[in-house]
């Protein structure tokens, strides 16, 4: 439910600017309203699942899932579904965070667990792998609405495994619910994420975008002071000296500075900039996402093979080498799905043999019984980076295509709507005024929007690549370590 929910709704998203007169700003936040519910709640189900027990606290999210997707198929406006989607958001973040901490104590041993996590990326590259052909197909057959209702029927399904198979567990040793820290983390999360997304429109030296800024800052100071003082902190800052740890940790940051948040931007250019229908362009997300369904076993082969601090940073070596690929099939002359399929099948399978080596490092590297706190941080440092950077990817994107747009029309004085025509532009919309249709080229539109995306595929290239550089610069010393004894 969770990798289908990530990878079908993005396909269904421009096709939101006409139906529910979503701008391109309320795009981001439906999308964004899920992964900052999901940072919200993850390190308090973590807690929680540890004190109250996994398999209870996966049951009630699941349940909350099925009910929450029911509320976003029902809605009928933009800011009902944003405001859904955040409580859906909050149900998965917590039917994720309880999985994985299951998973960690269920299977225990080396191979077992091992292969227990091939599975789990298994299963959730096929949510990932096929959600954008569902969700294509869903909008040819019926409408958009049951992009979220199909998540009714598998959360009965899902329950029905849960009673079979799952044990409870819980760590005895679990203490009280660290309330200030989640509200102060979740407040510093959702402010920096409006401050980028609503800049470009309030201003970034405006009195609103700098009051925003500082309570981000404020609410990031507090965060840190509750954490040290805090006995029983939800960011035990002592795991962060696991090299192996931090160094899996950059590897979930990387994914999300890359591959993910442009999954969302992407179906807008296979539909608006190479012209394909939501059908098509689900088959053609096929090629990014299907090798997350099969590389996740082989990645933990590696793993165990070169060891993760060697197997992590070449994965997302991969992934940066996808989007530069990407970036040169959209710049040909007549860039095709087939001039993007190498650098979509390249980062791919770069995010394949990432991911579940870094959710086995990140939870195998500190004891059993705090594998929930440990994967709150690891699933908490994937949602708080990707939360900012579907807002960060976003603001590049536009600022890119209002940049071009300017070129194209230097005398234009009109500031404030010039930049309205770029977002406009940036959510696939092609619509151009009668007076701007008259100044511009033809094909003004398609080559600002395919430049915008040029730009954004380079930052997704180079900031994965950085990461992977500091991914190495982290798992090094262990190396030398092992050299030396």
């Amino acid at each position: 439910m969770f990798g289908l929910e990530i990878s079908s709704v993005p396909v269904i998203l421009p096709g939101l600017e006409t139906v529910l007169q979503a701008d391109f700003k309320q795009m981001q936040w439906i999308m964004n309203a899920y992964t900052i519910a999901c940072t919200t709640i993850m390190m308090a189900t973590g807690t929680l699942a540890d004190r109250f027990g996994r398999r209870r606290v996966f049951i009630i999210s699941i349940l909350a899932f099925g009910i929450t997707s029911l509320i976003c198929g029902m809605a009928q406006d933009v800011a009902v579904l944003i405001a859904s989607r955040f409580l859906q958001g909050l149900a998965g973040g917590a039917m994720l965070i309880a999985q994985v901490a299951i998973l960690s104590h269920q299977f225990q041993e080396g191979r077992e667990r091992s292969k227990a996590f091939g599975v789990w990326g298994i299963v959730f590259g096929v949510g990932l792998g096929f959600g954008p052909i569902i969700g294509g197909m869903i909008l040819a057959v019926s409408n958009w609405q049951w992009v979220f209702l199909v998540h009714v029927l598998i959360a009965v399904v899902t329950l029905l495994l849960v009673f079979v198979g799952v044990t409870e567990s819980r760590d005895p040793q679990a203490r009280k619910l660290d309330s200030m820290g989640i509200v102060t983390l979740s407040l510093a999360v959702f402010g920096l994420a409006y401050f980028i997304t609503q800049g470009p429109t309030l201003g970034f030296d405006s009195p609103q975008s700098l009051g925003v800024l500082a309570a981000t800052l404020i609410s990031f100071a507090l965060f840190l002071y509750a954490e040290k003082t805090h006995p029983h902190p939800m960011f035990d800052f002592s795991v962060f000296k696991i090299r192996n740890f931090s160094g899996a940790l950059m590897g979930s940051i990387g994914m999300n500075f890359s591959f993910w948040p442009f999954m969302i931007y992407l179906p807008i250019y296979f539909q608006s900039g190479l012209g394909y229908d939501p059908v098509m362009a689900g088959l053609a997300l096929l090629a990014y996402t299907l090798p997350t369904l099969v590389f996740p076993p082989v990645g933990e082969r590696l793993a165990l093979r070169y060891r993760p601090g060697i197997v992590i940073p070449c994965g997302l070596f991969t992934i940066g080498l996808g989007f530069m690929l990407m970036k040169f099939g959209s710049s040909l002359e007549h860039a095709s799905w087939l001039t993007m399929l190498p650098g979509c099948l390249v980062a791919g399978i770069g995010l394949g043999i990432t991911n579940t080596p870094v959710t086995n490092s990140t939870t195998g590297s500190v004891d059993s019984s705090r594998a929930g706190m440990a994967s709150g941080i690891d699933m908490s440092a994937r949602m708080i980076s990707l939360a900012i950077n579907i807002a960060l990817m976003g603001l590049i994107l536009s600022q890119a295509v209002y940049t071009q747009l300017k070129q194209l029309l230097p005398g234009y004085v009109d500031s404030t709507h010039l930049r309205a025509l770029a977002e406009s532009v940036a959510a696939g919309s092609t619509f151009i005024s009668p007076t701007l249709n008259a100044v511009l080229p033809s094909t003004a539109m398609h080559d600002a929007l395919t430049h915008g995306f040029g730009i954004l595929m380079l930052y997704g290239g180079i900031s994965v690549w950085l990461l992977a550089a500091i991914s190495v610069f982290i798992f090094a010393p262990a190396k030398r370590v092992l050299a030396t004894n």
